[in-house]
């Protein structure tokens, strides 16, 4: 199978994190004999630096004219008195509307080498945390109309939330497809005992349910499912929500795994074609010192793989690749725990693709 991928290096420590993808990625077509296509495209502070600008519409054309994008990280200090409406950041957004991706998958795992890294009490740990949380990323209160003004005779601020069936059904769908390549559970999130907006929600996911009878559907209100990803965040494998409420909850769960390194992202829209990316930044303070954890983004290919390439054997061959490595002790200086080895980031890359 040939694909083309989209590589965007970025800054800091995000050209070295995505040279181990990479090289992960042509480990895979060699055993199972695809072929990728890498198309290089300047995004964030080094496009600033070479265009001007965060993301040129040249740029972007390449990756929505690809199969797919890999996204290192932008960012960094050098550019943070650059104007609003230049800074690297803006580039994210472009990128996501003209790739017209509306919905943000972020799983949160712990690997059970990492286990003593996680907040939580060991007994919970035990049980397993691997679920991910499916976001709507381009609606609700974030998009909707907010406007301060005096009324009465005091500051009166206003945020508007609206969200639409249509908007709802296509985020719940990835909700419903995203479970059916995993354990087929579904949990739905809203706040439906006091918002039209979560009843109209918790509506359409219901009636969308029966194009997927084999998965099972759950409804859970957003502040129990905040206190149930503490006390049992076993019990989960694929949760639906709105922006917001997605927000919240997938900060909350990036943190009871322990390590940020380790998480993978991908946004995803109406096609088979994303943007993977891991959750982290671009680390300009450790740029280049060859130090960086690249599993979050060898991770985020695997996602890549999973999800918008069908690729299941490939993606499960690079996760048990890094579990492999876990196992033998082998860890980058952010995992870094008594009597493992320490090893930099091209290390880890070539442990991981020893291990394929």
């Amino acid at each position: 199978m040939d694909k083309n991928i989209a590589v965007i290096r970025g800054d800091g420590i995000g050209p070295e994190i995505i040279n181990e993808a990479i090289a992960v990625l042509d480990k895979i077509a060699q055993k199972y004999n695809h072929k990728f296509t890498y198309t290089d495209v300047c995004m964030g502070g080094c496009a600033i630096d070479k265009y001007g600008e965060p993301l040129p519409d040249a740029e972007l054309a390449k990756c929505v004219n690809s199969d797919s994008v890999l996204l290192g990280a932008v960012g960094g200090a050098k550019w943070d008195t650059v104007p609003g409406h230049l800074r690297p950041e803006k580039g994210l957004l472009k990128l996501r509307s003209g790739m017209q991706v509306y919905s943000n998958n972020r799983p949160a795992k712990i690997w059970p080498q990492l286990a003593s890294a996680s907040p939580l009490k060991e007994s919970i740990v035990k049980k397993g945390i691997d679920f991910i949380i499916v976001r709507e990323l381009i609606g609700g209160i974030y998009f909707g109309k907010h406007e301060t003004k005096e009324q009465n005779g005091e500051m009166c601020a206003i945020d508007e939330l609206i969200y639409r069936e249509s908007e709802i059904e296509r985020i719940a769908r990835i909700g419903f497809e995203t479970a059916r390549k995993r354990n087929k559970k579904l949990c739905s999130v809203e706040k439906s005992n006091v918002l039209d907006s979560s009843r109209l929600w918790k509506s359409v996911v219901t009636k969308l349910s029966r194009e997927y009878p084999d998965v099972e559907l759950s409804h859970m209100l957003v502040d129990n499912c905040a206190m149930q990803i503490v006390k049992d965040p076993s019990q989960f494998d694929v949760i639906v929500t709105e922006n917001m409420f997605g927000d919240i909850l997938s900060d909350e769960a990036s943190q009871i795994t322990g390590s940020i390194g380790m998480i993978p992202s991908s946004s995803l829209g109406s096609t088979t074609r994303g943007v993977y990316e891991p959750i982290h930044g671009s680390a300009p303070d450790i740029a280049g010192k060859d130090i960086a954890n690249p599993i979050g983004t060898i991770l985020s290919v695997a996602m890549m793989l999973r999800f918008s390439f069908d690729m299941a054997d490939e993606a499960d061959a690079i996760e048990d690749a890094v579990s492999k490595v876990l196992d033998k002790g082998y860890r980058t200086a952010d995992i870094m725990q008594e009597g493992c080895i320490k090893v930099g980031c091209s290390e880890m890359g070539k442990l991981i693709i020893d291990n394929i």
